[in-house]
């Protein structure tokens, strides 16, 4: 069975109209984590699968539309998740195979227009006006975006076509699963009236239940609101921001994106935990997560902070700057473990711990410190090595050591 085959629901739904003005355009993976994970799991198809920690803390990054259907969303607690969806299936999250996929679509995107703008690891808008004459309509454009990350990446996005980011973001999402859909500027107020005030970009669950209270239930209402209201009960720049979006009116510009500012991965425990000895193993095994992502973007930094989060939910961050640019794990977890032995935490509950690297550049162009008396292979080549075989192998293949458990369990 082919990939197509596996991944390309049986419909696409497409709205077209004349997409003349609307050279802006929202592209969005379709459950993304959960149709990656898929990739190489083409037996769960068509069934309810959750990715996340399996875990008594763990919380839901993503679920399939099947799994989805049945009230499980992301962010969830897994626990909720599987008494709601006792039969879905659980994956763990593959992040390294997530940012592969993720590089090569937003490779596509470059490709086509310079005008790129990542929102997250599975979004973004480009503004297409410029790649016109050489691929045609921002339509024809859309659909080619949408056959090419089929065709290589093996899984569907949903494109929005318009003359704004606010109402190609909006299309976009109402024309999933692996859907276009196309707003002329003409037919911009028909398409936004109707729907619901919360559709609005920054009006969250406290907006909404004010707009509510107005007696304002749909963009409609808002739009038909003096902006002087709207600017009284939620403030000048809100109110001023929904008149406006009520309208289809939004002059931002698709602003190329800038590089990642920093890489990070956090562990929620599965019970508080008061052992030094455990928070040190998890400061080792997140350090060596963060830094093998970078290595895989081809990045560099020189910040390190942890996240330190106690049982009653009060959460600290410390930092510290080294004199070089790595992204070898040894040198993130030494600067780790010296911000959380600075603590002087004794005994304290801890509910979650969490390494970061920030300060980031491009691995190329970063000088790099030789060290003195140093010969052959050093630890960045090592963990390259690890790289490898990780790849290869799968996950936990190479550790360190103080990261492997005996057969009985205990360390």
């Amino acid at each position: 069975m082919s990939r197509s085959q596996i991944h390309r629901p049986p419909t696409q739904r497409s709205t077209a109209g004349d997409d003349s003005g609307c050279p802006i355009l929202h592209v969005d993976m379709d459950a993304f984590y959960a149709s990656v994970s898929l990739i190489e799991r083409p037996d769960l198809v068509g069934q309810p699968v959750i990715i996340g920690g399996s875990g008594g803390r763990g919380v839901v990054l993503s679920a399939t539309y099947e799994a989805r259907a049945l009230g499980i969303h992301s962010a969830m607690p897994m626990a909720r998740a599987r008494r709601m969806a006792p039969n879905a299936h659980i994956i763990a999250p593959d992040f390294r195979r997530y940012s592969e996929v993720s590089a090569g679509v937003m490779a596509l995107f470059s490709a086509i227009t310079p005008l790129v703008e990542p929102l997250s690891l599975d979004e973004a808008f480009l503004d297409v006006r410029g790649a016109r004459r050489r691929m045609g309509s921002p339509a024809a454009i859309a659909q080619h975006i949408r056959d090419r990350v089929h065709d290589e990446q093996g899984i569907t996005c949903s494109v929005g076509v318009a003359a704004t980011k606010f109402v190609a973001k909006l299309a976009s999402t109402l024309a999933k699963p692996d859907g276009m859909s196309v707003v002329p500027p003409d037919s911009v107020v028909e398409f936004l009236h109707p729907l619901p005030v919360s559709t609005l970009w920054g009006v969250g669950d406290r907006t909404a239940e004010q707009l509510r209270r107005l007696g304002l239930h749909t963009v409609g209402d808002v739009a038909a609101t003096p902006p002087r209201t709207l600017r009284r009960v939620l403030g000048d720049a809100a109110g001023t921001h929904l008149a406006d979006l009520a309208w289809g009116r939004d002059p931002r510009r698709v602003v190329p994106g800038e590089p990642e500012r920093s890489v990070g991965a956090e562990e929620t425990f599965a019970a508080d935990v008061d052992d030094a000895s455990v928070v040190v193993r998890e400061l080792l095994r997140l350090s060596e997560k963060v830094a093998a992502r970078m290595r895989s973007r081809g990045l560099v930094g020189r910040t390190v902070s942890i996240k330190v989060r106690f049982a009653d939910f009060t959460t600290i961050t410390r930092s510290r700057t080294l004199r070089d640019p790595t992204d070898v794990g040894r040198d993130v977890y030494r600067a780790a473990h010296e911000l959380y032995g600075a603590l002087d935490l004794q005994r304290a509950r801890l509910r979650l711990i969490g390494v970061r690297v920030s300060g980031l550049r491009e691995e190329e162009s970063a000088p790099r410190q030789l060290i003195l008396g140093e010969t052959g292979p050093g630890w960045r080549d090592a963990e390259l090595a690890v790289d490898r075989l990780t790849e290869r192998f799968g996950a936990d293949v190479v550790r360190p050591a103080r990261l492997v458990e005996p057969p009985d369990g205990s360390m």
